[in-house]
């Protein structure tokens, strides 16, 4: 009975447990220009901000500033809208341009309610609401990075260099659900953390009854919270006193490929 006692705390125990952790973000934080070198500029605001990272911290990033330093900008004036982007546009009232950008950075898509918004699967794997396309202004959007968990594994090599600390970087979008109003975070992508939490437990009878969490999912929500994803500017976020199992999976390792 011992043994089955100590493999069931085992079992238990399979996924690290958080008990409190806090979340701050990193400013003032410039406004990032197409190109910028976003490493670069998350180090300097630890620099000019006496912040020190620590071993497990977790560094949140908004994907949208990913997206600039990456240049992933699109100038609507060279989108040409087909029919099918012509006739949603109609039903949605989104720009046909917007729409035409949604249809190529996505496989298939529907419509929440008869007016929208668009759910679109990404070409990535995400569904996400208008495939993640950003608008700037009138003129123009912003795409997805191009591999957000390879853009997490580069993020946390320079901050590992610089810091000397063992973190883990999250990159997170803001985005809605089709079954209800408002946004929430996600994770796009990862790096240094398994994107599952995964936990084992007895049920009655002796069979085990195994868990997954989409943890970086929730590391983005809480972050979230302080995130300049309404225009507060605040795009880095750093969460500290998180317990979790060090992975190089990524967020694509837990995209279900066969929807």
């Amino acid at each position: 009975m011992e043994t089955s006692n100590q493999s069931l705390a085992a079992q238990q125990n399979s996924a690290p447990k958080t008990s409190k952790f806090c979340v701050f973000a990193l400013e003032p934080f410039p406004e990032l220009q197409p190109g910028d070198d976003l490493a670069g500029t998350v180090t300097d605001v630890l620099t000019r901000t006496s912040t020190e990272l620590q071993d497990g911290d977790v560094v949140v990033v908004a994907s949208k500033v990913v997206s600039i330093a990456e240049k992933r900008y699109v100038d609507l004036a060279s989108v040409t809208p087909g029919t099918e982007a012509r006739e949603l546009s109609a039903k949605t009232g989104k720009p046909a341009e917007i729409v035409q950008l949604i249809l190529d950075s996505s496989d298939r898509y529907f419509l929440a309610t008869e007016k929208g918004p668009i759910i679109a699967r990404h070409t990535l794997g995400y569904q996400l609401t208008s495939a993640g396309i950003d608008r700037a202004g009138t003129e123009g959007a912003w795409l997805l990075p191009v591999d957000p968990d390879a853009s997490a594994n580069a993020l946390r090599d320079a901050l590992i260099a610089f810091s000397g600390a063992e973190v883990a970087v999250v990159i997170a979008d803001s985005d809605g659900r089709a079954d209800r109003r408002g946004a929430t975070c996600i994770s796009l992508g990862a790096a240094g953390l398994a994107p599952l939490r995964v936990t084992e437990h007895a049920e009655q009878g002796g069979r085990a009854k195994r868990q997954e969490e989409s943890f970086t999912d929730m590391v983005a929500a809480a972050a979230g919270i302080v995130l300049g994803q309404r225009g507060r500017g605040v795009p880095v976020a750093v969460l500290r006193g998180i317990n979790f199992t060090p992975s190089d999976e990524g967020v694509a390792s837990m995209i279900h490929r066969d929807l």
